[in-house]
């Protein structure tokens, strides 16, 4: 599964979504992980109401099934969501690579049911209803 992080210093999770200079990307499985690219933004990034901003920050996620942010608008969240991403957000700036392991451990367990839905994001559904009668 794919993660994304709004990062400033590309050491913590520190950035709101839509002010973040950097989105690092990472492969995520309960054995471990890999750092897979870093999409970096430029421009006036604190500006208010630029929902222009956001388009190509969320283009760059797409795949991803969560964004970790310091914190995200309403219009911005909502947008995430309606691409399959579940935003987290965190209390205070923290190193991705601790949110990392704290992620894989979550994975090697029983996730919560939200987590175990993103964990299926790209992949086909099996849904066979004759199965279930």
């Amino acid at each position: 599964m794919k993660v994304a992080f709004a990062t400033q210093d590309l050491q913590r999770v520190d950035a709101h979504f839509g002010w973040a200079k950097n989105l690092a990307v990472f492969e995520v499985w309960p054995n471990g992980y890999s750092f897979v690219q870093t999409h970096s933004f430029d421009g006036d990034l604190k500006e208010d109401g630029d929902e222009d901003k956001l388009a190509p920050k969320i283009e760059a996620i797409k795949d991803c099934a969560i964004l970790y942010v310091a914190a995200i608008g309403g219009s911005g969240a909502a947008r995430v969501v309606a691409n399959r991403i579940h935003p987290v957000k965190v209390a205070q700036a923290e190193p991705i690579l601790d949110i990392l392991d704290k992620l894989q451990e979550v994975l090697k367990g029983t996730p919560a049911p939200w987590l175990r839905k993103a964990m299926q994001k790209g992949q086909e559904r099996d849904i066979n209803f004759e199965e279930e009668v």
